[in-house]
């Protein structure tokens, strides 16, 4: 799953990756920490794809790894990528403060 901080510091939801290599993923999971506090979208359920009612089981990690990624232009009406984007490689060398804010589609 994949998200970026708003402008008021809130956590958004914005897509999740295609399957993740067995290498890919150990590389990336080397990289995470659970959340060690209460996390912002505790209790919060996330569908297994787009209009699936199959839900996910998730660990919440703290949201400080920024990733790269590929991407279709397909976004939803919320502004999240409708489509499983493709993780291209974890980017240790940025800190999240470095990705611009999600800035929701205007009404």
């Amino acid at each position: 799953m994949l998200a970026r901080q708003g402008e008021a510091g809130r956590l958004h939801f914005v897509g999740r990756t295609t399957v993740l290599s067995r290498q890919t993923a150990a590389d990336v999971g080397l990289l995470l920490r659970l959340q060690a506090g209460g996390h912002p979208w505790r209790g919060r359920r996330f569908s297994a794809g787009w209009g699936s009612m199959e839900t996910l089981d998730v660990q919440l990690v703290e949201p400080s790894v920024v990733v790269e990624v590929s991407v279709d232009i397909s976004l939803d009406a919320s502004g999240r990528w409708r489509h499983p984007v493709r993780l291209e490689r974890a980017r240790p060398d940025l800190d999240v403060s470095d990705v611009q804010p999600f800035r929701p589609p205007a009404d």
